[in-house]
């Protein structure tokens, strides 16, 4: 059993993003985005995150937006070796991930004067949310069973309680100041800090049959690591409006998150070579990618907008725990197009969709954390109660591609013995839903 790599196993379980964005980074804070998608030319209180050199041409004197959403996920895998072990053991078995976050807020101030804009955004930049597998992940089932199965003990023989749990939030405070340099061009600096916080815990034991009690051991592992650290990232801007035409362009620097752990439970009886990126007070990298987007909005009559806009993501040249990123075949790209119409002074609709592309390989997909290509679809309105105050909400849903991924049982890690192979596929799939509804104050 000492070969049974229960820390290999479990890795870090992430609870990866439950927003829109990369694999690192969310992008709708504010319910605009949501209703629309495609925000990087606005020039409202949103754009102290989407486009602070839009500001240039916002509103004169404060503004104040508080925004709440609330997301729900599933992440779950669908494991197929048929005769596992010389049974029907990981025949087409589906283990479920729950993921999920509390009502999410996000907060944004803005104050223009002439030429000079402030701004500031508060909201979790980064992931957010905890996800929980109640039967364990089945890479770290079926090490157990193969492990017990090379001493002689049968799957009947026995059970197995299995659970995994993640969280991953990474919080972002913007600072951003706007200039207007000339009638059609205006730019912003900016810096954003950036605090990870995430844990990951396992607990298994098998549960043996009474009638082989006396002769097997029950078998008891438990992992809990926590990991924290800072970083920090530049930020800067362009914004060309004239007419009805915007042209808009960010760049957010990679963020160096260097986190560090502290672990309270370590599986006992295992190598130093795996138990090392565990052990309390030893440091992990997850850092935030650097990430370009170009907006280009035009404004077709006083009533009726729309934007086209990409990011891109420049994932393989943001460090992850492992080098993990070195598996991507690329960064991702992102596609987003949005409309909105204003039916009078007091509504307005809107609605847009997002293509999400990574850079995806088989030897980045894992059970404790993997990404699906995905299609967004969002939709919402504004209601503008009086001259200074409005209200927003929208919905989005993110449609998922599975991902299969196709071995052998040796190849993908289940068993400790190489002449044991048995082919199999891996099925990973996701759902996503997020609700939001925000209020904006001018004053």
């Amino acid at each position: 059993m000492n070969k049974i790599s229960i820390v290999a196993s479990a890795m870090m379980l992430t609870a990866s993003s439950a927003f829109a964005g990369g694999l690192m980074t969310n992008t709708n804070y504010h319910i605009a985005f949501d209703r629309m998608m495609a925000r990087g030319a606005s020039f409202d209180i949103d754009a102290a995150y989407s486009n602070p050199a839009g500001l240039a041409w916002g509103h004169e004197g404060f503004q104040l937006s508080l925004n709440f959403q609330k997301p729900w996920q599933n992440r779950d895998i669908t494991t197929n070796i048929p005769n596992f072990l010389g049974g029907d053991y990981m025949n087409n078995t589906k283990f479920e991930g729950k993921a999920s976050a509390p009502i999410v807020p996000a907060l944004f101030a803005s104050y223009k004067k002439d030429k000079v804009a402030v701004s500031a955004m508060i909201g979790i930049v980064g992931s957010g949310g905890f996800v929980e597998y109640e039967n364990g992940v089945p890479m770290f089932n079926a090490l157990v069973m193969a492990g017990l199965a090379n001493n002689g003990v049968s799957p009947k023989m026995y059970t197995i309680d299995s659970n995994v749990k993640g969280k991953q939030y990474i919080y972002g405070a913007q600072l951003n100041f706007t200039y207007k340099f000339t009638d059609y061009l205006a730019g912003a600096v900016g810096v954003r800090a950036n605090y990870y916080d995430g844990y990951s815990r396992v607990n298994l034991r098998t549960i043996v049959n009474p009638m082989y009690s006396a002769v097997i051991p029950e078998i008891s592992k438990e992992l809990d690591c926590t990991q924290r650290g800072w970083g920090f990232a530049p930020i800067v801007s362009l914004d060309y409006h004239q007419g009805p035409v915007t042209v808009a362009a960010r760049y957010e620097f990679r963020t160096k998150i260097n986190t560090k752990n502290e672990t309270t439970k370590m599986p006992d009886g295992l190598p130093a070579s795996l138990t090392a990126p565990y052990e309390d007070g030893n440091h992990v990298r997850y850092d935030m990618p650097a990430l370009l987007s170009v907006a280009v909005g035009y404004e077709f009559t006083p009533s009726l907008r729309a934007t086209a806009e990409y990011h891109f993501f420049d994932d393989k040249n943001a460090k992850m725990a492992g080098d993990r990123q070195k598996t991507l075949t690329g960064g991702t790209n992102e596609y987003l197009l949005g409309v909105e119409y204003d039916i009078n002074e007091k509504f307005t609709v809107s609605c847009g969709g997002q293509r999400t592309d990574y850079g995806l390989s088989d030897d980045y997909e894992q059970h404790t954390s993997f990404a699906c290509d995905s299609y967004s679809v969002g939709l919402g309105g504004a209601w503008n109660i009086t001259d200074k105050i409005r209200l927003n909400a929208g919905y989005f849903v993110t449609i998922y591609s599975d991902y299969t991924k196709e071995y052998t049982a040796e190849k993908g890690g289940y068993l400790g013995n190489p002449e044991a192979v048995f082919p199999g596929t891996d099925t990973f799939s996701r759902t996503n839903h997020v609700v939001g509804i925000g209020i904006d104050y001018k004053f």
